[in-house]
Order: structure tokens, then sequence, then C-alpha cells
């Protein structure tokens, strides 16, 4: 044990003499998620949307306030007056607004006689997410308009109520889980993987051949070192992202045992699955090359930024094999959702059983030779 406990702490002493290295490993998830929680998934505000009023009759009015309503309220966009209906399609597929209401002649009059009214509603379709923001304000204030004063007795439509279980998620709240799994990720494979390498090519392990250490210690110690790395950086990940997203949940005791639970568990997969990648390779090129694949492979399909039901079946596959499809489910049960450990049980057991899994198969693989 004595032994095991000098590799891990030459690598802890290693890993604390490069503060740029502990930086680093944090910066880019820091950065992903508070440039990424504030870009995507916000509310459009203050998009431009031409009117153009053939009718200006009562009814035409009735749309005109209710457009200034939504300015100056939930302010999702504001109106420019044209006259003249094909120069507002004109600037919608040039970019000066962004949509363009039209309210035809006689607008008001097919009101009153219920013949059918309509309004054009001309929008840029090249942008899904502006287009789709617009046209469901304008699907609200089309149905608030037809919604009787009076209502019948007896109705005649069935209503959907919609009862949502959280509280309001923004795209920050949603993008933590997925920021910590990267942190831990980025961790390993720079402090795990790549130093693991560049120790092997610049004859550190040699050193280790010359002691009494056995093939088990040396193997036990690596990855005991490098899972503490990465409960340090999930650690400072959650609490730094927490304090960013606005989420105090985490500061409670229990959940903050279960988020501890998680971060070891995914620490020990993630450290499990990169020495197994990592132990026949001699190359120091070699994980720098693998990096963006392995990202590329684990994170995306793993339900971090869509959801895995949307995959096709092959990629639905590779998610139930994936540990970060457990990490990131884990963390969204205990952060969003504040499941206890019933909901990730499940998660924990995949995690350990992968970590030591590929441990289990990864020491023999280990050639304690040069």
């Amino acid at each position: 044990m004595n032994r095991m406990f000098a590799i891990i702490e030459r690598e802890m002493r290693k890993f604390f003499r490069s503060p740029t290295l502990m930086i680093m490993s944090l910066m880019m998830p820091i950065l992903q998620l508070l440039i990424m929680g504030n870009a995507f998934g916000g509310k459009i505000v203050g998009a431009r949307v031409a009117v153009v009023d053939y009718d200006r009759g009562p009814e035409a009015v009735k749309i005109r306030e209710g457009f200034d309503a939504i300015a100056v309220n939930i302010k999702t966009f504001t109106t420019v007056n044209y006259t003249d209906g094909n120069k507002a399609r004109e600037d919608v597929r040039t970019g000066k607004v962004d949509a363009a209401v039209i309210i035809p002649a006689q607008y008001s009059r097919r009101v009153y006689a219920q013949d059918a009214p309509q309004i054009g509603f001309v929008v840029d379709n090249s942008d899904l997410f502006t287009s789709g923001s617009l046209e469901a304000e304008m699907q609200s204030l089309v149905t608030a308009l037809t919604t009787p004063v009076i209502q019948p007795r007896l109705a005649n439509s069935i209503a959907l109520e919609i009862v949502e279980l959280y509280p309001y998620v923004n795209y920050m709240k949603f993008l933590l889980p997925a920021c910590i799994a990267l942190a831990m990720y980025i961790s390993v494979m720079i402090g795990g993987g790549m130093l693991y390498i560049d120790d092997k090519a610049r004859g550190v392990h040699e050193g280790y051949l010359v002691t009494p250490i056995t093939k088990v210690e040396l193997v036990f110690g690596l990855n005991i070192a490098g899972s503490i790395k990465a409960v340090l950086s999930g650690i400072c990940l959650t609490v730094i992202g927490s304090l960013m997203a606005g989420l105090g949940v985490i500061f409670h005791p229990w959940v903050l045992l279960q988020l501890l639970a998680l971060i070891l568990g995914t620490a020990i997969a993630f450290n499990g699955m990169m020495f197994l990648l990592m132990v026949r390779v001699e190359d120091p090129l070699t994980p720098r090359a693998m990096f963006g694949v392995l990202n590329m492979l684990l994170f995306y399909p793993s339900g971090a930024m869509y959801p895995i039901a949307s995959f096709p079946w092959w990629l639905r596959s590779l998610s139930v094999v994936d540990p970060f499809t457990y990490c990131i489910h884990g963390f969204k049960s205990v952060i969003l959702k504040d499941g206890g450990f019933q909901a990730i049980q499940f998660d924990l057991l995949f995690l350990f059983a992968f970590g030591i899994g590929t441990l289990l198969i990864a020491t023999p693989l280990f050639k304690r030779t040069l």
C-alpha cells in the first residue's frame, strides 16, 4: 500500500505543480456553460416585424393593440409600419425585418360576417428558432382574438391543461450536467491519458521497473490518482456552474451526498475507460488525436444536448454502453429534478461496474516491461 500511495502522491504533486493544466481542464466546460447557456435556449427578444394594414378597420386595430402588448410586456418583437406588402416580403427575404404581418382589405368586414377571415404572416424559415418563436406568438394572439367574449354554456372544443412538474429550467441549467461530465472527461484525458503516455515516452515508467512495485500496485496507483483529479474537477465545476446557473439545490446535504456519489462513479468510469484505451499506446500523439474523436463519439450520443429518443437505432445502441449517458442522466436527475437516490441508483451501478470492469480488463494488458 505504501508503494501505491507513493505513486498517487507523485501524480498529485505533478498535477498541482501545473496550475495552468488545472485551469485549462476547467476552462472549456465553464466557457461552454457561460456562452452556450446564454446563446441557446433563450427567448427571442427584440425581433422586428413589419405590419402592412390594408384594412384599417376596428378588428385590425385589435391586432395592432395585441402587437403593442407583446412589445411592452414579453418584448418578443416590435412592429414596423409598412404600406406595401411586396416591400415587406422583400425586406423579410433580405433580412431587414424578421417577419411581416399582412392584414388584407375587408378583414374587419369578414370578421363580422364570419366569412373565414385570414391574416398573412411571412417568415424567414431559414432560421427555424426565430421563425418558430414568432409563429408561436402569432398563434397565441390569433387564438386570443378568436376566443368569444361570452363563453357558450356547453364547451365545443377540448382544452388542454398543461401541468409542469418542475420550475422553469433555462438552457444554462439544462446544460450544467453536460458541462460537469465534460470537465471530468477533459481532466481524465489530460491529467490521466496524456500524462500517462508522456511519462512512458520520457522514461518515467522505466524508473518504476527497477523498484519492487507490482503491476497491480502500479495500475491502481495511476488510476486512483487519475480518479482523484477527475473528482476535484467535478466538484469545482458543480459548485461554479451551480452558482452561475442560480441553482441552490446542490447545497442541501442530501443532494450533495448524491452528487458526490455520482462524481466518484463518473471519475472511476471515465478513468477506467481511458486507461483501457491507453494501456498499450506508446506514441504520445495518439491520445491527442483521439481526444476530439472520443468527445464526438461519447459526448453527443449521450443525450447531453438532444434527447436520445430522437436518435436513429444505431446511435441509441451506442448510448446504451456510453458512460456519458448514465453520468448525464444522473446529474440531471439530481440537479434539475431532485429525484433522490432512487432515480440514480441504476446510473451509479452502471458507472461503478463499468469503471471496475474496464480496470480489470486493462490490468492484465498492462506491460511491466520496457
